[in-house]
C-alpha cells in the first residue's frame, strides 16, 4: 500500500493540478484494474522466483488504479473560484496544489486510498498460491484438503480484516477532513 500510495498519489496531484494528461492516466489505470492480479502474481513469481517481490508488484498495480484516478478527480473537481482566489491572494502554484486543492480534494483522495486498501487485502490471499502463506494459506490449505471450515475460518477472518480497514478509514475521514466538506458530503 506504500507503494501504491507514493505512485498513485503523486501522479493523481500531478495530472490533476495541471490538467495535462488526465485522459492517459485514467486510461492507464483503468488498463491496470483490468490486469488479473493472479495472473501477474504467477507470471512474476515464474519469473524471479517464489519471494515477496511477486506479491508486492501483484498489489501495487492493483492499488494504484483507485488511488490514483480518486486523486485526480478529486483534485480536478476543486471549485476553480478557490483556486482563482488563492492564486489573487498571490499563492504559487504548490501553495495552491497543498493548501486549497489537497485539502478539498481529501475525502475523494482517502476514498481512493480506502477503496485500495481493501482491494489488497482481500486480494492479498492470492499470496499463498505462491507459497508465501498470509490469511490466505488457510484458504488455499483448506481448499486442497477439502476441509471447508478451514475455508470458512480464512474468509472469515480475511473479511474481518476488511471490516477493520474500512473503520480505520471511516475513522481517518472524520479526523482529517474538514468538517465544511464532510457537511458538503453529506448534503449531495
Amino acid at each position: 500500500m506504500l507503494l501504491a500510495t507514493v505512485i498513485g498519489l503523486a501522479l493523481g496531484l500531478l495530472v490533476g493540478h495541471t490538467g495535462r494528461g488526465g485522459f492517459l492516466a485514467a486510461s492507464l489505470a483503468n488498463l491496470g484494474r483490468a490486469i488479473p492480479t493472479i495472473g501477474l502474481l504467477l507470471l512474476v513469481i515464474t519469473v524471479v522466483g517464489v519471494n515477496p517481490l511477486p506479491v508486492i508488484v501483484a498489489l501495487t498495480a492493483l492499488a494504484v488504479p483507485p488511488i490514483l484516478v480518486n486523486t485526480n478527480e478529486g483534485v480536478r473537481s476543486v471549485d476553480p473560484d478557490a483556486k482563482d482566489a488563492a492564486q489573487g491572494m498571490g499563492m504559487t502554484g504548490w501553495g495552491v496544489l497543498w493548501k486549497v486543492e489537497v485539502p478539498m480534494a481529501l475525502p475523494l483522495i482517502l476514498l481512493g486510498l480506502r477503496t485500495a486498501a481493501i482491494q489488497v487485502v482481500a486480494t492479498a490471499t492470492i499470496a499463498a498460491y505462491g507459497g508465501l502463506g498470509g490469511l490466505g494459506r488457510y484458504i488455499v490449505d483448506g481448499l486442497s484438503r477439502n476441509d471447508y471450515q478451514l475455508v470458512v475460518g480464512g474468509s472469515i477472518l480475511v473479511v474481518l480484516l476488511a471490516f477493520v480497514v474500512q473503520l480505520v478509514f471511516t475513522v481517518l475521514r472524520r479526523l482529517v477532513v474538514s468538517r465544511g466538506l464532510l457537511g458538503a458530503a453529506k448534503s449531495s
